[in-house]
């Protein structure tokens, strides 16, 4: 369970939320919770989550259709980066269930109507915009190691990247980068999305609390970080088609996260 060890920061006011610390017991919790949501409720979970692979499948013809196979890995990947604000449907769901209401899946709607929707758009917009922004730092880093040069197909593309030592550099500034904003994501609204639709916060505010989760918490966080990565990654392997079970999952899950690390 949570500890009960407040992060007082001066500089927000009385009423704003505390974070406290949480352990690795806390990851697994929030996982099992989860998971329990998604098999309370999998019509309405398949009906939401079913947008992602549909959306990567949409993603990866579109690489093929116009000769950017090189952006294919970032593009999958970097749907990710908005993933949080995605999933807001299934935090609601998961709210819901907790409160002992109706978890119909035209509930997942409620949060159009949520007193902090402008702002919950607002933060989603700001996701959005880092999405675009890495996609362009990613096209920039093949330019960089290959030139302009489209790449003739897939397998001369895995060669490509495999054999030489433009793909290695590719390869290794490619992830740091990508870490980098994986990091910046998750430090913004591992808790941001939950909180909007839980309070009605400003975006600073949620954005703060966030910060001050993963800067109060950094080990557990990090290894957040890569339980979210390792379960996007498996559930990519099979066609994306994983990604229907693994994303409420994790969306649920990230909604029990909120709850034990912003005191109620």
């Amino acid at each position: 369970m949570a500890a009960t060890l407040p992060l007082k920061i001066s500089t927000l006011g009385r009423d704003d939320p505390v974070v406290r610390r949480i352990g690795l017991g806390d990851l697994r919790d929030a996982l099992k919770e989860g998971a329990a949501d998604f098999w309370a409720i999998p019509t309405h979970l398949f009906f939401l989550s079913l947008v992602y692979p549909i959306v990567g499948l949409v993603l990866a013809r579109l690489v093929f259709g116009f000769d950017v196979l090189p952006l294919l890995f970032p593009l999958t990947a970097g749907f990710a980066l908005v993933g949080p604000f995605a999933a807001l449907g299934l935090y609601e769901l998961s709210r819901r269930r907790e409160a002992g209401l109706d978890t119909s899946w035209k509930h997942a709607f409620e949060v159009f109507r949520s007193p902090s929707f402008p702002a919950i758009v607002s933060l989603g917009l700001m996701l959005l915009l880092i999405f675009f922004v890495w996609i362009s730092v990613a096209n920039s880093i093949y330019v960089a190691a290959f030139g302009y040069a489209p790449a003739a197909s897939i397998p001369d593309f895995i060669d490509q990247i495999l054999s030489t030592e433009a793909g290695w550099w590719m390869i290794t500034v490619g992830n740091l980068v990508g870490f980098l904003f994986a990091f910046l994501v998750l430090s913004i609204s591992v808790v941001s999305f939950p909180l909007l639709l839980d309070r009605h916060v400003s975006p600073i505010v949620a954005i703060l609390t966030s910060v001050r989760a993963v800067a109060l918490n950094p080990v557990t966080m990090a290894a957040w970080g890569l339980i979210v990565a390792a379960l996007l990654a498996i559930g990519s392997i099979p066609c994306l088609i994983g990604l229907a079970i693994v994303m409420p999952i994790l969306g649920h899950a990230t909604w029990h996260l909120y709850r034990r690390v912003v005191v109620p």
